[in-house]
């Protein structure tokens, strides 16, 4: 009896872990140099950022406004403060460009010591809380909050800024702009676990559950920020040589912004996170005040909020592969954000916690495209040896004019419900709700000055990247973009 032959084999079913990389926003990024296990590794640091940052705006700032009564105003600046920082990122990003180091290593010595700051930051914030509950220790509480926020605030944007320069050097060229996208998404993908494990572990809320959260983030974050730093940068011993030749900051930043467009492009950015985070220090105390959500439950705004955001990366990179414009994307996000809050207005009228969770999530998926959009854009004008550069001046100018936006939201909604209630002593939801509302519109009204802001710059780029024999009139404005 013959045996038969046996058929060709065919290619490999595709491991349960690949089909969920291939899933995941930007995993094209990874290379021969770079693998996706590596990047993910080093996108650990993102995480470690992502969860400081649900604490700050998410989970404090409801406790302190509504639990122990800290005027709301007061919150904003706290959470304003870590923003102090924000505009010497594009300085940070410019020395860790051409630090000089013993070891060998331009990135590392950044990312640890602003993974110190961010530990100090997160040990001390429980000491500040109990203060808080104290009244006659009302001002020293104050100042240790504010210590703290800026210790961790400081170590975020130092930890940030270096970490994706880091990634920058390990990416190929072509990868680089991917690969830091996709850092973001996971930085969104540990804002969202964060928040939802945050959010159940305070279910059953006290003083003592909320230190021991604060105190374990701490921990976590020196844990992941270690492995995600292992044996990432190699030594560069011709790095501790000093080079005479070196240009200083103010002529390279001269050089960015020298033709007006990345200076229109920052501008945009600007304006757009100043519109999208007026509402940072607001939307959870907006749920427990006005549609009388409990502490888990608004901490679940900000998980709602960083879904949405991943679904935005999600959307972009797709978009990006289709060869789409990035301010396109940019544009589609401030649309996308319009919406957003039009729906958490009518949440409270309505007396609807959905509306509020959809609107949380329209948000985040519109802050998402913008980001993405605007991130791929100053990537793509940056050079090799300022990549740092450029981060630093994409994150310094979106984190400062967020910081500004959040101060001007809380002492906005502050100011207006005051005299709401002055006119209104009886003091209905509709009254109390006054504050935010008003907060909302004019985060609407900033979101169509961006669009007014980038919409020009989507032209320019469009003339540039077509046939040279194109009309060098042609205008493309507001009124035709996004499409």
């Amino acid at each position: 009896m013959s045996s038969q032959p046996l058929p060709p084999s065919g290619p490999e079913a595709p491991t349960f872990g690949q089909v969920l990389a291939s899933m995941l926003p930007f995993a094209d990024a990874a290379s021969a140099d770079l693998p996706l296990g590596r990047l993910l590794r080093l996108s650990l640091f993102q995480v470690s950022v992502g969860m400081a940052t649900v604490l700050l705006n998410g989970t404090l700032n409801r406790v302190m406004i509504v639990e122990l009564g800290v005027p709301t105003f007061l919150v904003a600046l706290l959470i304003a403060i870590p923003l102090i920082a924000a505009p010497f990122r594009a300085l940070i990003g410019h020395k860790s460009d051409t630090h000089r180091s013993v070891l060998g290593w331009k990135r590392v010595p950044y990312i640890w010591f602003g993974t110190l700051m961010q530990f100090a930051g997160l040990a001390i914030m429980p000491f500040a809380l109990i203060l808080f509950s104290k009244e006659t220790t009302f001002t020293l509480a104050t100042l240790a909050a504010a210590g703290a926020f800026l210790l961790t605030g400081i170590g975020l944007h130092v930890t940030q800024t270096a970490g994706l320069a880091l990634a920058t050097d390990l990416a190929p060229e072509d990868k680089r702009p991917r690969a830091v996208a996709l850092l973001y998404v996971m930085l969104l993908v540990g804002m969202m676990f964060a928040a939802f494990v945050m959010g159940g572990l305070l279910i059953d809320f006290s003083n003592t559950r909320l230190i021991q959260v604060i105190q374990g983030a701490a921990v976590i974050t020196m844990a992941l920020n270690l492995v995600a730093l292992w044996k990432q940068e190699a030594r560069n011993t011709k790095s501790a040589r000093s080079d005479p030749e070196t240009p200083t900051f103010g002529d390279l930043w001269n050089a960015f912004v020298a033709d007006g467009y990345n200076a229109r492009l920052l501008t945009g950015i600007g304006i757009g996170s100043a519109g999208f985070a007026m509402q940072d220090a607001l939307l959870e105390p907006y749920g427990g005040e006005i549609l009388g959500l409990s502490v888990g439950a608004t901490t679940g705004l900000t998980g709602a909020w960083a879904l949405g955001a991943l679904a935005g990366f999600g959307l972009s990179g797709r978009s990006l592969g289709r060869g789409n414009n990035p301010l396109r994307i940019a544009g589609a996000g401030l649309v996308t954000g319009l919406t957003a809050f039009l729906m958490v207005i009518f949440a409270a009228p309505f007396g609807s916690p959905l509306m509020l969770f959809l609107g949380a999530f329209a948000i985040g998926l519109g802050l998402g495209l913008f980001s993405v959009g605007t991130l791929i854009e100053a990537m793509n004008l940056a050079k090799n040896a300022t990549a740092g550069l450029a981060l630093g001046a994409w994150g310094a100018v979106q984190a400062t004019c967020a910081g500004a936006g959040i101060a001007l939201g809380g002492a906005l909604r502050d100011v207006i419900a005051a005299i709401a209630m002055a006119t209104d002593p009886g003091g209905t939801i509709a009254t109390r709700a006054t504050g935010y509302t008003s907060v909302y519109l004019i985060e609407i009204l900033l979101l169509l000055a961006g669009l007014a802001a980038i919409g020009p710059l989507v032209g320019r780029h469009r003339r540039t990247t077509t046939d040279s024999t194109e009309d060098a009139d042609q205008s493309f404005g507001l009124r035709e973009f996004p499409t």
